[in-house]
C-alpha cells in the first residue's frame, strides 16, 4: 500500500475499469499509513472545518430512505418554513467566532423557490456582509442555473450537492429524483461560478464495489469537497434497523477514499459519534475537513472539543478572530456551545 501511496503522490491516479477490489482486503494499519501520507504530501496539515444549519425542516416531497425530513417517514422531526434571517446571521457570527472555516444552510425539499429563495438570497447577501472572511455554502436540492447564480452574486461560493451512492445503487435509495439529476445539478452549479461539494452515505446496504464506484465517479468529476456520512439509522425511517458499521470499516472507507481523490477534501459528516474519541483515527487515515457542531437531525461534535483534538494532533485551523468572546453590532459573538 505504501507503493502504491508513493506513486499516488508522484501523479498516478487511479481510474474506472481498474480492479482496485484490494482496498477491502489490504491490511488496515498499512493502508491507512499510505493514506495519511496522501493526504501530508499533497494536502498539508490544514484542517477545514465546516458547520450546518437546518434552515427548512421536515415535510420533504422526496422520498430518500435515510432521510428524517422525507414526509414518507415517521420519525416526528421539527417542521418548519424559512427561519428569519437574522437568526441566520446571528448564528453563522457566532459559528465564524469559534475558528470555522465555512458555514452552510441546509433546507429539506426538493427545491428552493418563490419567497423562500428571495429569503435566502437576501439572508446569504446578509451574512457575507456581516462576516465577508466565512466561505457560504448553500445545500438546496435540485435548483435552476438562474437561481445558482444569484446565490452567488449573494456571497454563496460552494453549493453542496450529495450524489449519495453509486449510481447503480442509487434507485434502492431514491425514485423521486435520479442520478442523472445529481449529476446535472452538479454540472449547473459549477456553470453558475460555484465549486461544488459532493459525497454521500456510506453504510444504507451498498457494496464495496457501489463504495469504489462512488469514489471514482467523485474523482473523474473533479470534486474538490467530499463529504462521507456514515448511516447513523434513525427510527421512522427505512434504514432505520440498519446495522451500524464498524469503527474499522469506517476508517477503510475514508481511506480509500483518500487513496482515490488524493487531492480533495475528504470531509468527516455524520458518524463520527461511533468513535469514542471523535474519530481522531481518521484524521491519520486521509481525513482533512470535518463538519463541526450540530447534524441537521443528530447531535454532532462539540466544536471546540474538535479544535483541542486537532491542535492537539499537530494540525493547522482557522484562527480564532481577535473579537473573540467579544460583541460586535449586528452579531452575537458567544462563546458558548
Amino acid at each position: 500500500m505504501l507503493k502504491l501511496a508513493e506513486e499516488i503522490i508522484q501523479g498516478r491516479r487511479l481510474r474506472s475499469g481498474e480492479d482496485l477490489t484490494f482496498f477491502i482486503t489490504a491490511d488496515l494499519n498499512q493502508l491507512c499509513s499510505g493514506a495519511d501520507r496522501i493526504r501530508r504530501k499533497l494536502c498539508g496539515d490544514r484542517i477545514d472545518l465546516c458547520s450546518i444549519i437546518n434552515g427548512r425542516g421536515g415535510k420533504c416531497s422526496e422520498n430518500c430512505k435515510f432521510c428524517a425530513q422525507s414526509a414518507r417517514s415517521r420519525t416526528g422531526c421539527d417542521v418548519y418554513g424559512f427561519l428569519p434571517q437574522e437568526e441566520f446571521v446571528e448564528d453563522c457570527c457566532r459559528i465564524r467566532n469559534k475558528g470555522v472555516d465555512r458555514y452552510s444552510i441546509v433546507t429539506a425539499g426538493r427545491t428552493l423557490a418563490g419567497d423562500d429563495l428571495e429569503k435566502a438570497v437576501d439572508t446569504y447577501r446578509a451574512m457575507h456582509n456581516a462576516c465577508p472572511d466565512m466561505v457560504l455554502c448553500a445545500s438546496h436540492g435540485l435548483m435552476e442555473e438562474k437561481d445558482l447564480a444569484r446565490l452567488k452574486e449573494a456571497g454563496v461560493t460552494m453549493y453542496h450537492t450529495n450524489v449519495e451512492t453509486s449510481e447503480r445503487f442509487f434507485p434502492e435509495i431514491c425514485t423521486t429524483h435520479s442520478y442523472a439529476d445529481k449529476k446535472e445539478q452538479i454540472r449547473r452549479a459549477r456553470a453558475a461560478g460555484l465549486t461544488v461539494c459532493s459525497g454521500g452515505i456510506l453504510g444504507m446496504g451498498e457494496t464495496w464495489q457501489d463504495r469504489l464506484d462512488m469514489a471514482l465517479l467523485l474523482s473523474e468529476m473533479n470534486i474538490t469537497s467530499i463529504p462521507l456520512n456514515f448511516l447513523i439509522p434513525v427510527k421512522g425511517t427505512p434504514l432505520g434497523q440498519r446495522p451500524r458499521l464498524s469503527p474499522d470499516e469506517i476508517t477503510r472507507i475514508v481511506a480509500v477514499f483518500r487513496y482515490i481523490n488524493p487531492t480533495a477534501f475528504i470531509r468527516i459528516a455524520a458518524g463520527r459519534s461511533y468513535f469514542n474519541d471523535g474519530g481522531a483515527v481518521l484524521f491519520r487515515s486521509g481525513a482533512n475537513a470535518t463538519l463541526t457542531g450540530d447534524m441537521l437531525t443528530t447531535v454532532g461534535n462539540n466544536t471546540s472539543q474538535d479544535r483541542e483534538m486537532l491542535l492537539s494532533m499537530g494540525f493547522q485551523l482557522k484562527s480564532l478572530p481577535e473579537e473573540y468572546n467579544n460583541q460586535k453590532e449586528g452579531c452575537c459573538y458567544d462563546s458558548a456551545e
